[in-house]
C-alpha cells in the first residue's frame, strides 16, 4: 500500500515551467498551490503580506480570522477534518508570536500545516526596519517539522512546495519566511523546486515485526495503550483486528487529542490516569504494555516518586514518529506504519481465547430535584448524550469537566472526540470552527469552559461570517476550576480571582453569533430538542452559555 501527496494524478498535459520573462514569484507560487490542491488560505493580514494578498486570484479563497491564534487553530481543525495540509499566512514576528501556542498544538496533534510568514523587504533587512522579524524561521522551531528562509526570492515557490511535503510527511507544521519584496520578483524556471508527487510505500514485511510478535506471543497478560497516532479509520480497523486476536484490554493515553481506539468497544478499558501511582495500579498485572501510536508513557505533573509500572513489566512501542520511539524507555521500539503493522501482527499471531471484559464504573447522573436548581455538569452531558448522533465531531476544551464528558460520550469514530494536544488553551473553539469548515455535512459540537472560550473568542466572527453551523456549549462557572482543584490538592487556595462577570453569550452576540444563556434543566432540554436535529444542515453558529454549579 502507498500514500501519495502532491494534489492530483499524473496526466499527459504537464503544467509548463514558469517563464521568467512573464511570470513573477507570486504567479509561480499560486501555480504551485493550484497543483498541490491548496486554494484556501487562512490568515489575518498585515503590511508585509499586502503584495501577496492584493488582487487575489478568483479561484483562491482567503479566510479571515481576527487573531493569529484563531487563524492557526481554525486551519488546524480544517486540516484535521480534510486529512490534508492547510495553508496559513502570518504577519511577520507579531503574527507568528501570537500564533506560537496554536502552532505547538498542531504539532502535538500531528496536524500538517504550511505556514508562510511575511517579512520586510530583503533590501532593507540589515537596517532592522519597523516590523522586521528577527530569526522568524527559528521563533517556533521546536514545534516545526521544517523551516526555511529561502536564499533568494526565486526559491520561494519551491520552498513552499517542499513545506507541503515536509508537513505531510512529518505530520506537523512547516514554515517558510517570505520577504514582501520577493513576490514581485521575476520567477526563475531553473530555481530549486520540489517533487510534484511524493509516493510513500506503506507495506511492511512480517519478518520485520518478528521481535514484537514474539513479545506478544510470550506475554500471558498484555495490555495496549493507544494515542493519536491510530486516530484514523484504517488504523482503527487494523487495531481492532489485533486486539481481538490478542484479547487484551486497551487504554487510551492521558490527555489524548483524538481517540486511538473506539471507546465503546468491549475491550476498551478506559482512560489511563495521569497520576503515577494510579497509572501503575491501572496497568498492574500486565506483563507487557504495548504503546501504539504514542510514546511510553505520557504523564503530567510529577506527583510522586514512584515507577510508572511494576517491576518486570516489559514495554514496547509501535509508532510512525521516530521522536516518540526515541524518547520511550522500552524494551523494543518499532518505527513503522501503524495500521499496516497492526494488520500484519494480527495475521501472524495465534488467536487467544476470549478473556474477561474490562469493567467500567457506571455513569452517575445527578438527579433534578426542582426546576430552579442549578445545573450540574453531569446533567448537561447526559442530555447531550441522549441526543447527539453517533457521527458527531465532539470537540472538548473544558478541563475540569473532561472526565465526566468522556464517561457520558464515548468516541465512536476517529473524529468522535477532538481536544488540544499540548494543553495550551484556545484550540477548542477554533478547532471546532475549522472542523466544521472542512466537514460541512457532519455535526460539530464543542464543549468549552468559559475560561477556555475567552482565549480565542474572536474566532466567533469567522464562524458567523462564513456561515459555519457549529454548536458551542460553554460550561460557565466563572472561574478556572481545574486550577482551583490543583490548589486545593496542595492544601491551599490560588491567588487568582474568579471572573463571574464575563458574559460569553454577550460577546458572542456582539461578534454575530446566535447565543443563549441556559440556567435550568428544563431550558436546556427544550433548547437542545430544537437545535440538535438541525445541526447537520445548520449554517449559523449557535453558542449556549450553560451556567453550571
Amino acid at each position: 500500500m502507498t500514500t501519495r501527496s502532491g494534489g492530483g494524478s499524473f496526466s499527459a498535459e504537464k503544467e509548463p515551467p514558469p517563464d521568467a520573462n512573464r511570470t513573477t514569484v507570486r504567479d509561480a507560487t499560486f501555480a504551485v498551490l493550484r497543483r498541490l490542491g491548496i486554494t484556501t488560505i487562512f490568515g489575518n493580514p498585515g503590511s508585509t503580506e499586502v503584495p501577496l494578498l492584493t488582487d487575489f486570484p478568483d479561484n483562491f479563497r482567503y479566510v479571515l480570522a481576527l487573531h493569529e491564534g484563531s487563524v492557526v487553530g481554525i486551519a488546524t481543525g480544517y486540516a484535521m477534518g480534510r486529512g490534508e495540509p492547510a495553508l496559513v499566512n502570518l504577519h511577520t514576528a507579531a503574527g507568528l508570536g501570537n500564533a506560537v501556542n496554536a502552532i505547538a498544538n498542531a504539532r502535538d496533534c500531528r496536524v500538517p500545516l504550511v505556514i508562510v510568514v511575511g517579512q520586510q523587504d530583503r533590501r532593507q533587512l540589515a537596517f532592522e526596519p519597523f516590523l522586521a522579524g528577527r530569526g522568524l524561521e527559528r521563533m517556533a522551531e521546536d514545534y516545526l517539522v521544517w523551516a526555511n528562509f529561502p536564499a533568494r526570492a526565486q526559491d520561494l515557490p519551491g520552498a513552499i512546495a517542499r513545506a507541503y511535503h515536509e508537513a505531510r510527511g512529518g505530520r506537523g507544521p512547516a514554515l517558510v519566511v517570505a520577504p514582501m519584496g520577493d513576490w514581485d520578483e521575476p520567477a526563475d524556471g531553473l530555481a530549486a523546486g520540489a517533487p510534484e508527487v511524493v509516493v510513500r510505500p506503506r507495506a511492511i514485511a512480517a519478518e520485520e515485526l518478528a521481535p514484537l510478535a514474539e513479545l506478544l506471543v510470550l506475554s500471558s497478560a498484555p495490555a495496549i495503550v493507544v494515542g493519536a497516532g491510530t486516530a484514523n479509520p484504517e488504523a482503527w480497523e487494523a487495531l481492532i483486528e489485533l486486539v481481538e486476536r490478542v484479547q487484551c484490554p486497551v487504554w487510551q493515553e492521558p490527555f489524548f487529542s483524538r481517540p486511538g481506539f473506539p471507546h465503546d468497544h468491549r475491550l476498551f478499558a478506559g482512560h489511563l490516569p495521569w497520576k503515577r501511582r494510579a497509572m501503575r495500579e491501572a496497568l498492574a498485572g500486565h506483563d507487557l504494555v504495548l504503546a501504539v501510536g504514542t510514546s511510553a508513557l505520557r504523564t503530567y505533573l510529577f506527583d510522586e516518586e514512584i515507577a510508572l509500572l511494576e517491576p518486570g513489566t516489559v514495554v514496547a512501542v509501535l509508532t510512525e514518529d521516530p521522536a516518540e520511539a526515541h524518547r520511550s524507555p522500552c524494551r523494543l521500539a518499532v518505527v513503522a506504519p501503524v495500521a499496516q503493522a497492526c494488520g500484519a501482527l494480527a495475521r501472524s499471531l495465534p488467536a487467544r481465547a476470549k478473556g474477561s471484559v474490562p469493567s467500567r464504573a457506571p455513569i452517575a447522573v445527578p438527579e433534578v430535584s426542582g426546576p430552579a436548581d442549578a445545573l450540574r455538569v453531569g446533567q448537561v452531558f447526559a442530555e447531550l448524550a441522549s441526543r447527539l448522533p453517533d457521527d458527531v465531531v465532539l470537540v472538548e476544551e473544558a478541563p475540569s469537566s473532561r472526565p465526566e464528558l468522556l464517561a457520558h460520550l464515548p468516541a465512536r469514530t476517529p473524529l468522535g472526540f477532538v481536544a488540544n494536544g499540548g494543553g495550551g488553551l484556545g484550540f477548542g473553539l477554533t478547532g471546532a470552527i475549522g472542523l466544521r469548515f472542512a466537514l460541512p455535512d457532519r455535526p460539530v459540537v464543542a464543549v468549552l469552559g468559559d475560561g477556555s472560550a475567552m482565549y480565542t473568542i474572536q474566532a466567533l466572527w469567522t464562524a458567523a461570517h462564513y456561515d459555519l453551523g457549529v454548536l458551542l456549549i460553554v460550561m460557565a462557572n466563572g472561574r478556572y476550576a481545574v486550577m482551583d482543584e490543583l490548589a486545593r490538592a496542595r492544601g491551599g487556595a490560588g491567588c487568582w480571582p474568579a471572573f463571574e462577570a464575563v458574559d460569553v453569550a454577550g460577546v458572542a452576540k456582539g461578534l454575530g453569533c446566535t447565543s443563549l444563556t441556559i440556567r435550568t434543566h428544563d431550558e436546556l432540554a427544550r433548547v437542545l430538542n430544537e437545535i440538535v436535529p438541525t445541526l447537520r444542515g445548520c449554517r449559523q453558529p449557535v453558542l449556549l452559555q450553560v451556567e453550571v454549579d
